[in-house]
C-alpha cells in the first residue's frame, strides 16, 4: 500500500509538470522551437473515438479561450499489456481567472465504471476500456465534461527535470531520502534528486502537507526554468521528452492556441482535495466519497469551467 501511495504522488508531479510546460508563456516561437514542438506532437498525438460529451452544449474551443478540462493519466506501462492508470488527475483550466484547479482522484475511489455496468475502483476503468472508458467514468463521477486527455509514461518526471537543466528549491527541513541527504537551505536538484525530495513524508511533522509543499516547489521550479530565456535552447530536449513519454488527443494547433491564449494560467495551480472514507467491501479496500463531498467538488469544478448551474447528485 505504501509503494502504491508513493507511485500515486509521483504521478501527480509528472502530469502536473507536463501540463505546466504546455502552458508556458515563452516568447520563443522561432522556427527551431516551432519545428521541435511540431515533431513532438506528431509523436504524441493519439486521437480517440468518443462521442461528444452530453455535458457540453458545443465542443470546447481553445482558440476562443474557453475554459477546458484535462484528464491526466499516469500509466505504468508493462511489456505485453496496456498498463494501469496508477494516477488520475483532473485539471480544469480557466483563462478568465488565470488559474488551474488540480484534483487528484485516489485510485481506490469506488464509483460506477461507465460501460461495465458495475461499481469498482475508478482506476480499473482504464484497464477495462482504455482512455475512452477512463474519460467517460471520470466525467460521470465528477459531472463535468472531460475535454482532453494526457497519458504519461512513468519515466517522464525525472527526464522532465533534467530536460530543463534541474530545478532550484528552498528546503526548510533537514532529512535523508533514498540515500540522498537534503540539507536546509537552497538546493539545486537533478531529476533523480527531485523525485526523492518529493517522496519524503515520515520524517516531516507536517505529513502529507509537507510533502505537497515540496511537490509544488518542484512543479514551480520546472515552470520557472522552462519559461526562462536561459532555457530556450533546451526546448528541443523538453519536447523530445514529451514525445517519448506522452500521448494526448490535443492537436498541434490546439497546443499552440493554449500557449498563446492561456499563457498566464500556469502560474496559479490550486490543488483540490477529495475526502474519502476507507472501507473493506467483500475483502477489497475502497475509498468511499460521501454525497455531500462529491457535491462540493463537483460544484467547485463546474464553477471553474463556467458551466451553468450546480451539479445534481
Amino acid at each position: 500500500m505504501r509503494s502504491q501511495k508513493r507511485k500515486s504522488k509521483k504521478w501527480m508531479k509528472v502530469t502536473s509538470a507536463i501540463l505546466a510546460i504546455m502552458l508556458l508563456g515563452g516568447a520563443a516561437y522561432g522556427y527551431t522551437v516551432y519545428k521541435s514542438l511540431n515533431n513532438a506532437v506528431e509523436t504524441m498525438h493519439q486521437p480517440i473515438e468518443r462521442t461528444q460529451s452530453e455535458k457540453r452544449d458545443k465542443p470546447v474551443e481553445v482558440k476562443a479561450k474557453d475554459p477546458f478540462s484535462v484528464l491526466m493519466l499516469g500509466v505504468d506501462e508493462r511489456k505485453g499489456d496496456k498498463g494501469r492508470s496508477d494516477t488520475m488527475i483532473v485539471l480544469t483550466v480557466n483563462p478568465n481567472n488565470n488559474s488551474v484547479k488540480m484534483l487528484s482522484i485516489p485510485r481506490d475511489t469506488r464509483t460506477e465504471i461507465v460501460g461495465k455496468g458495475k461499481e469498482d475502483k475508478i482506476n480499473h476503468a482504464y484497464a477495462f476500456g482504455g482512455v475512452p472508458m477512463a474519460m467517460d467514468t471520470v466525467e460521470n463521477f465528477l459531472d463535468i465534461p472531460i475535454d482532453f486527455y494526457i497519458q504519461v509514461n512513468m519515466e517522464g518526471f525525472t527526464e522532465m527535470v533534467d530536460a530543463v537543466g534541474g530545478v532550484t528549491v528552498q528546503n526548510d527541513l533537514d532529512f535523508t531520502q533514498d540515500g540522498t541527504h537534503f540539507a536546509k537551505g537552497q538546493l539545486n536538484l537533478n531529476g533523480k534528486e527531485a523525485l526523492s525530495f518529493t517522496r519524503m513524508r515520515h520524517e516531516d511533522p507536517r505529513g502529507d502537507f509537507g510533502r505537497q509543499s515540496r511537490q509544488r516547489q518542484i512543479i514551480e521550479g520546472i515552470v520557472k526554468e522552462g519559461a526562462s530565456l536561459s532555457s530556450l535552447t533546451k526546448f528541443s530536449d523538453i519536447f523530445t521528452v514529451l514525445g517519448n513519454n506522452v500521448k494526448t488527443n490535443l492537436t498541434f494547433d490546439q497546443m499552440v492556441a493554449i500557449q498563446q491564449g492561456y499563457r498566464h494560467v500556469g502560474s496559479s495551480i490550486q490543488q483540490m482535495e477529495l475526502k474519502e472514507q476507507g472501507k473493506m467491501i467483500n475483502h477489497i479496500y475502497y475509498g468511499l466519497v460521501s454525497t455531500e463531498e462529491k457535491q462540493r467538488v463537483r460544484n467547485e469544478l463546474r464553477t471553474q469551467l463556467e458551466l451553468a448551474g450546480n451539479s445534481e447528485s
